[in-house]
């Protein structure tokens, strides 16, 4: 009997996204009202009492500007969303908070309501809300202080409501356009033909490594029970390439499964160094004019391990290289001076990426 191997199949939901359908990035600029002393230092933050007298004349309240304001209990800071697709007016979104000027916490803080911009300068939600911090600072009257976390950046669950619409193509036209998360030939050409399969041949075809146009209805309604079925069909993508991936700082080395190396003989040792530095008391002799001195004293001595050299004969796969390393007690940093040592000798048939 014969064993079919297994299939490493993943739904289009996985792989792809539709162009078009996406997120889309919110700022805005606010108040925080209400901390326990923690706010900002209006004497060297003066945008702080600039925008608390602006919000103030906006109710009919005049500070005159020779009154000196000082202000602790309010924090000047930056309010920044995400606004997902086919999101509707009155729906709302989380709002995350963070303190511009020299505020110690917003814990306790209110956000007044501010509005929240997109790329294009119009509003697209206000935020409004208390926050929640999950950072503390705490300190004493001797100056020692304690700091839990951020306490500089809060979030608003549910902190801002949607007044603007957004538009997408979903609805648009006689086709749709999948992208894959990661361009490949391979796994664009499998999706391609696993849709013409199921829905019947052409409706989908590659344009490139990491596009599929696939042919939709036009009626709404009939193209969300489409997509509905077509994200749910499974796919075997494409095998990665060979690759190596190094970070130098940790010493993490990441061998995909199609490395291969072409014959080569490795030696790796170290050479250790160790000089000792000594102090010795030189003493004059008995009733002599000299003096007592203390003259130093150097050591030097150099040890070298005796490492073996092993060999890599042709198309060594990933489980050779990791036994041969681990025979001759190669740490993780040392393996990468072996992987650049091959690399540069042409022996390694794989992308070497260091980090």
């Amino acid at each position: 009997m014969l064993a079919a191997a297994p299939l490493r199949a993943e739904r289009i939901k996985d792989l792809a996204t539709l162009a078009g359908v996406r997120d889309n990035q919110l700022v805005g600029y606010g108040i925080v009202v209400g901390l326990n002393g923690t706010g900002d230092k209006t004497q060297q933050i003066p945008f702080t009492v600039q925008s608390v007298k602006s919000m103030l004349a906006k109710f009919g309240v005049t500070v005159p500007p020779e009154i000196s304001t000082k202000l602790k209990n309010v924090a000047a800071v930056s309010l920044s969303a995400v606004l997902p697709p086919f999101a509707k007016r009155g729906q709302t979104i989380d709002v995350t908070v963070s303190s511009i000027g020299d505020a110690k916490s917003l814990r306790g803080g209110t956000l007044l309501m501010s509005p929240l911009k997109g790329a294009d300068g119009q509003v697209y939600a206000l935020a409004q809300g208390n926050l929640v911090v999950g950072g503390l600072s705490a300190g004493g009257s001797d100056g020692s202080s304690v700091t839990v976390n951020v306490p500089s950046v809060g979030r608003i669950p549910n902190g801002a409501t949607v007044e603007r619409e957004l538009g997408n193509p979903f609805a648009q036209g006689d086709s749709l356009m999948l992208n894959l998360h990661t361009a490949d030939f391979t796994t664009a050409n499998r999706l391609a033909k696993s849709i013409n399969r199921t829905l019947g041949s052409p409706m989908a075809r590659a344009v490139d490594a990491s596009s599929i146009r696939v042919n939709a209805p036009r009626d709404p309604s009939q193209r969300v029970a489409f997509v509905s079925m077509l994200e749910n069909l499974e796919v075997e993508p494409g095998e990665a390439p060979a690759r190596v991936i190094v970070n130098s700082r940790t010493g993490t080395v990441v061998i995909g499964s199609h490395v291969r190396v072409m014959p080569a003989a490795v030696s790796h040792g170290s050479l250790t160094v160790t000089i000792t530095e000594t102090s010795q008391v030189s003493q004059p002799a008995p009733l002599s004019t000299g003096q007592t001195v203390v003259t130093p004293s150097s050591d030097v001595a150099v040890s070298e391990d005796k490492s073996r050299m092993f060999m890599f004969d042709p198309g060594v796969t990933l489980n050779d290289i990791v036994l041969a390393v681990n025979r001759v007690g190669a740490a993780p940093s040392d393996l990468v001076a072996i992987l650049e040592a091959l690399k540069a000798a042409g022996a390694l048939r794989a992308e070497l990426i260091v980090l």
